[in-house]
């Protein structure tokens, strides 16, 4: 049989329907090669599967083999360098974890910890061009720009005096939002009703806290400001704050307890935080209060305060205010100012607030829910309101009557301010830790207990970020009635602060941290808690450790793999007990080319 003469369109369809595929198919692929190379898509698509990549489970049983080895001291190479997008890892505050979480009450905004296996084991590098930073107190004016090269804020909030870009530095005049001609003036006027100066007010919390002007300039008034605020669209204001050299600390008013203790703050001031106070019946205004001393003062500015078209707002925080027996001491401007009193049963209101039943422990603070009821301050006999503590600088040394939280708690006091007078003072002239010099301003104590090694550093140019293990004796109210600041925390998870926040981090038994209380049993390794104080430590900074010597000899062989230069020391010649001290110091390294 003859062949037919089709007409070439006719031909095997299959074969010319496969074609067109295959045809479709590169010219796809040509134009996606050029999107990524010559667009920013490429760049984020990128940044991202490294994330992924750094975020991503790897195999427990290999990280389980990892950590065995690297306590055995069997693992003499360095654990390897995360990637280089990295920089600013914050395990707890991920936004890509948290952005698939609930929205209420900004719940999505709080810690949320990787599991431990789901932690990445590797160190953070700097960022490319990273300086060892300015030294205080010129820091608090500028920092090197290549440190955290993030202009938003600069960008958005320049006209408001927050942070300019001048050179390789930031610049900071003082500003915010409140306040664009400084905050000099600002605190100026809160002076005319708050007793600022003279020592009556020493802790104070500053909340929404932008790169914190608002708390460094209140530093030479003797007010030591913790200032806190979530990781947000604007990426990097609490890590300008510690680049700064000023208290600051990552954190959300969301839907659980701040972990501070009750009566903790002598003045708690918000400066256009936007935090709805009076929301989910005023659950976060009774959660200022818990926090705020008696006799203490509760500062708002801006919105809802004598705000254009927030006249119910306004309306409804002077009432919640009323029905906790505020005293009001002043409205100026857009700005108010309350008294809060040493007791107040609530008076009939329409927020169904009530007082706390006995069971309720105002001070427990790790992981708590926010309870809408308000704490007792009368069964406290004024023992913690201002005006019956001693003012600063006397208060850091008397014992505060919260220290009979312990037996004999009292003389624990004392005899623990003593003996870390003696630690310190051997720190400084026998082991050559540079705390007293301008290479240390931020400093940790990951055991804090009744902040004597804190209380010791009085006349040095440090800030001390007191840190009370959760499951240990609650000892952390009594550090800020002594005029100190710190938080509750749990070891065997991430810290909420920036890779690179502290000049020097001091810790008294380091394996207590991480073991069941009253077990030999650890709850988790210390492995990832080298890693995490490698994470806060800024290069070249200092870590002393405090333990026995067989956990000093543990410490020092993962030092090596966190590349720490560490000694070990004989402890003090008046210390009982046995205990070796090892110092370390952090080295500068960085990426190279090849492991980026």
């Amino acid at each position: 049989m003859g062949h037919l003469n089709l007409p070439p369109s006719k031909r095997n369809p299959r074969q010319w329907k496969l074609l067109d595929f295959v045809t479709a198919l590169f010219f796809a692929l040509v134009l996606l090669f050029f999107l990524l190379v010559f667009t920013p898509l490429g760049d984020s698509m990128a940044a991202s599967g490294r994330q992924t990549l750094l975020l991503s489970t790897s195999d427990p049983k290999q990280r389980h083999r990892l950590v065995a080895l690297l306590e055995q001291g069997h693992h003499l190479q360095p654990i390897e360098a995360c990637p280089a997008d990295s920089v600013d890892h914050m395990p707890c505050e991920d936004p890509r974890r948290n952005s698939q979480l609930s929205r209420e009450m900004n719940f999505y905004r709080e810690r949320h910890c990787p599991l431990p296996d789901e932690m990445p084991l590797c160190l953070i590098p700097p960022p490319l061009g990273y300086k060892i930073p300015v030294q205080w107190p010129e820091s608090l004016h500028k920092i090197w720009h290549s440190n955290m090269p993030h202009n938003k804020i600069a960008d958005r909030k320049g006209h408001q005096g927050w942070m300019k870009e001048q050179g390789p530095y930031f610049i900071f005049p003082g500003g915010g939002t409140m306040f664009p001609d400084g905050a000099a003036p600002y605190i100026e006027k809160l002076g005319q009703y708050i007793p600022i100066t003279g020592g009556t007010i020493r802790t104070a919390l500053d909340m929404g806290c932008g790169v914190a002007s608002f708390g460094g300039s209140l530093l030479s008034e003797g007010i030591l400001t913790l200032s806190f605020a979530p990781r947000d669209s604007h990426k990097a204001q609490i890590q300008f704050a510690l680049e700064r050299g000023v208290p600051a600390f990552v954190l959300m008013l969301g839907t659980r307890r701040l972990p501070f203790p009750a009566f903790a703050f002598d003045f708690i001031h918000c400066s256009r935080c936007l935090i709805p106070f009076t929301a989910y019946n005023a659950t976060y205004f009774i959660e200022v209060d818990r926090l705020l001393r008696p006799g203490g003062y509760l500062v708002i500015s801006g919105p809802p305060v004598q705000w254009p078209k927030q006249d119910k707002e306004w309306a409804d925080l002077q009432a919640v205010a009323r029905a906790l027996c505020y005293e009001l001491i002043a409205v100026d401007g857009n700005t108010v100012i309350w008294k809060k009193p040493d007791s107040c049963i609530p008076n009939q209101n329409e927020f169904g607030i009530e007082l706390c039943d006995e069971s309720n422990d105002p001070s427990y603070a790790w992981y708590f829910k926010l309870k809408k009821c308000v704490t007792k301050t009368s069964s406290v006999n004024g023992e913690y309101s201002i005006g019956t503590i001693p003012k600063w600088p006397d208060r850091l040394i008397t014992a505060p009557s919260r220290a009979l939280v312990m037996r004999n708690g009292i003389d624990l006091f004392n005899a623990d301010t003593r003996r870390w007078a003696r630690r310190v003072a051997y720190y400084k002239n026998n082991l050559n830790v540079k705390l007293g010099t301008s290479a240390v301003r931020n400093v940790m104590d990951m055991n804090a207990f009744f902040g004597g090694f804190a209380a010791a550093l009085k006349s040095d140019p440090v800030w001390v970020m007191n840190v009370v293990p959760a499951r240990k004796p609650l000892t952390l109210d009594v550090i800020y009635d002594r005029g100190l600041i710190g938080v509750y925390h749990d070891w065997c998870e991430p810290f909420s602060t920036y890779p690179r926040s502290y000049d020097l981090i001091h810790v008294a038994g380091i394996e207590s941290l991480i073991k069941l209380p009253g077990s030999s049993k650890s709850r988790c390794n210390l492995v990832d808690l080298m890693v995490e104080i490698d994470r806060m430590l800024r290069p070249e900074g200092t870590v002393v450790i405090r333990d026995s010597p067989e956990v000093i000899e543990k410490v020092a062989r993962m030092a090596q793999a966190v590349r720490w230069t560490a000694t070990i020391n004989n402890k003090e010649p008046e210390s009982h007990g046995r205990e070796n001290i090892l110092v370390a110091t952090k080295t500068f390294w960085q990426l190279t080319s090849s492991s980026s």
